[in-house]
Order: C-alpha cells, then structure tokens, then sequence
C-alpha cells in the first residue's frame, strides 16, 4: 500500500454482521449452519462454502488430498455435465441425462469457440489422450479436465452412475498450497439440517483420504460462511466426531 492509501472500509452491513460472531467461541455443526444461514442476507442466493485445514504439506505428493464427494442433498445448483464420448458411452450418458454428448465435435467447438457453458465433464479412457493434447491448457487450469482420481475418466459401464451422481450434486475437491480444503457444499436456500448433513459427509470423506505419512492433527481447523457473510468457526473435535459417526 503506498503512503496516504486508506484500507478500504467494510460495508455497515458485514461489519454487523461479524458484531454478531463470537470469534472466540468454536460454533458446534448444529449451531454453525443456523447461524450461517442467518448471516447470508444479500439479495441472491448465497453459497454455504466450507475452508477445512488440514495437517498436510501437499508440496510432497504422498500428502496431496483430493477427491470427490456424493452430497446426500445435492449443491442446490443444478449441474451442467458434458460427457466426451462416443457409441455405446455415448448413448448411456443421453440416457443418464448429461446435459452434452460429443467427441471431435465437442473438442473442436470448445477449441474455437471458447466454449465452456458446463460444470463438469466426463470422459471415457479413449478419449483422455485427445483431450490432453487439445484441450489440457483450457480445461486443466479452471479444473474441468476428466481425472480418474475423481471418478470422471469412465467405461460404459459407469457412465449411467457417474452422470447421476454428477447431476445430483457430486463435488470434487483439492487441497490448496496452504493445506486448505475450499468448496462449497449448497445454497442458502437449504435447510440448515440438508447442509449440516452435506457437511458432515464431505468431512467424513477428507477424513477417509487422510494420507498415512500425515503427522499430528489432520483436521486442524474448520470455517464455514456464505458468500458475503462472515466466517464461523467450529469445534473441530466435535464436527470429527459426529462425521466419523456418519
């Protein structure tokens, strides 16, 4: 900042919103979604997004943490799910309900047209080696491109399943160069139980993926907000309790 710059003010509306956090206290998972839900009051339909920290360096590669979750009551959003396929594959994802089918023809209109009007994409093993040469550049930085170690490189035979769990609310998620897990796990417009329950069984799943040469704690804290509300801490070993149960 140079000198005479002023720090630019917070809006009346999020500084009182913060008045109402105890930044002290550490928020069980009941009270946290209540109380997210009663900070989201913009005019839209805010995000509920989770930021877990985990006790991992991800620069050494048997500490990387990503994966995919099945949310039980879906993100809120509907899903955009472009399936790179062909034959049989291809006709199962139509039946499945991905919303685009294609495979030359998909790659070339993503490659001049700048096309990327969906979510997520799916691909079948033989098409992974055109797409990593054609679109690897456009895909791969903004986190579309196929990957197996997310379920979205499939057979036929999982193409039906994969498609369904992507179109009801399957997420995927990748833990950041600070060791943190961000995602968004629904909308405002969800009950407060529907996102505790999203909640409690992503955690279950990070849980599940913690790497073994991990040491210390693993989840070492837990923040959740919506999009323009405050943060809520919770009680980490509360939260680790209750997922381990689901």
């Amino acid at each position: 900042m140079e000198f005479g710059e002023t720090m630019p003010k917070q809006s009346k509306r999020l500084s009182a919103l913060k008045a109402k956090v105890d930044r002290n206290h550490r928020y069980s998972v009941s009270e946290a979604f209540v109380s997210v839900k009663e900070m989201a009051s913009a005019k839209f339909d805010e995000s509920i997004d989770v930021a877990v920290r985990l006790g991992v360096n991800p620069r050494h590669a048997d500490q990387m943490v990503r994966g995919a979750c099945s949310l039980p009551h879906g993100t809120g959003k509907g899903v955009k799910v472009l399936v790179f396929a062909e034959g049989d594959a291809a006709s199962i994802a139509q039946d499945a309900g991905a919303d685009f089918v294609g495979s030359d023809d998909m790659i070339a209109k993503i490659k001049s047209e700048n096309w990327l009007d969906f979510d997520k994409a799916v691909a079948t093993r033989k098409m992974m080696p055109k797409l990593a040469k054609n679109l690897g550049r456009i895909l791969g930085p903004r986190g579309l491109m196929p990957n197996p170690k997310i379920g979205t490189v499939v057979e036929a035979d999982k193409m039906a399943d994969t498609v369904k769990a992507l179109k009801r609310g399957k997420i995927d998620f990748r833990v950041e160069k600070a060791g943190i897990i961000h995602v968004s796990i629904g909308r405002n417009s969800m009950d407060a139980t529907s996102l505790e329950e999203n909640f409690l069984e992503l955690l279950k799943e990070l849980i599940r993926l913690k790497p073994a040469s991990a040491k210390g704690a693993y989840v070492k804290s837990i923040t959740v907000s919506s999009t323009m509300g405050p943060g809520i801490k919770l009680d980490v070993t509360e939260a680790t309790r209750l997922a381990e149960g689901v």
